[in-house]
């Protein structure tokens, strides 16, 4: 496609890839067909360090797509090399296996955060290929438009001012729960998190790269980091138990005891600086809570 990238643009559209060269391609074609008519939006690409020809397949992009070339795989952190190149006031966040629907999800997303300055982030409906709703404790069970506590890293828009003055997305976790970290600096810095069902975005979920050690390394690491700075003592030691009970139902379902031992130790081990959440906030966050203490989770399955 012959285009012109836009000079101003409303939207900035980011995605990571990491060796899923198929996914690229097909996401690639599909923001192509979205983007086609419009000169408000643009598309950064950043590749983490690809081996499979990811990065030389966005290259042949390069004239409508700003592509951003890692060398080597830094995880969540290579979407803030592409954040940082934005010009976009609002921020489209995608995985390389997921695409908006519409021109309408696009529109949306720039009217809500136009006319909406309370709002921070626009949650998007996240979808199968067949159009069902993708279920994410994130999310609201209810499917209505309204006020979500979280939202799903490969389908939100974020104001592009509030993102960076939050710092991005945390380096340090790597991989999985960004997102609860970002929703609670989003709470603290008093903006709404916004599910819009009209807001569609399709997730592939490609098998490449899901490995089942970083399933149970990373989300008990990471879980446990955010426990321990947000949450005071009882509820800190509460929830850490149940997290470290979760985290061993995994590890035996993938046999990853070695990644399981080495994840409570970095989880427990590591200087964390306590910034307990006043209550009105921890408040926000019952969904959180629920879904990370045990009883809560035996409870919803009886």
């Amino acid at each position: 496609m012959d285009k012109v990238k836009p000079i101003s643009p409303k939207l900035s559209i980011v995605f990571l890839n990491y060796n899923r060269l198929k996914e690229t391609r097909y996401t690639i074609a599909q923001i192509s067909r979205l983007i086609e008519h419009r000169n408000d939006v643009e598309v950064i690409a950043v590749d983490n360090g690809s081996i499979d020809g990811t990065g030389e397949f966005l290259q042949n992009a390069a004239n409508w797509v700003r592509v951003v070339s890692l060398p080597t795989n830094i995880g969540i952190a290579g979407y803030n090399e592409g954040f940082k190149q934005a010009k976009g006031d609002y921020l489209l966040v995608l995985d390389d296996d997921s695409h908006p629907v519409d021109n309408i999800t696009l529109d949306r997303i720039i009217q809500c955060l136009d006319t909406r300055p309370d709002i921070g982030v626009v949650a998007c409906r996240i979808e199968s290929m067949s159009g069902k709703p993708v279920f994410s404790w994130h999310l609201p069970k209810n499917d209505a438009p309204g006020s979500s506590m979280a939202f799903v890293g490969c389908g939100f828009a974020i104001r592009r001012s509030l993102f960076e003055k939050i710092g991005w997305y945390p380096a340090e976790f790597f991989l999985y729960q960004n997102e609860i970290e970002v929703a609670i600096q989003v709470m603290r810095q008093q903006y709404k998190i916004y599910y819009d069902p009209s807001c569609r975005v399709i997730h592939r979920q490609a098998v490449a790269g899901r490995t089942k050690w970083r399933r149970v390394y990373y989300p008990t690491r990471n879980t446990i980091w955010v426990i321990r700075r947000y949450f005071p003592f009882p509820m800190a030691a509460y929830l850490i138990g149940s997290r470290l009970c979760f985290g061993l139902i995994r590890a035996l379902q993938s046999l990853e005891f070695g990644w399981y031992y080495r994840a409570v130790l970095d989880a427990l081990k590591t200087p964390i600086a306590p910034d307990v959440l006043p209550p009105i906030l921890r408040q926000q966050l019952t969904t959180f809570w629920h879904q990370n203490s045990i009883w809560h989770q035996l409870i919803g399955r009886l």
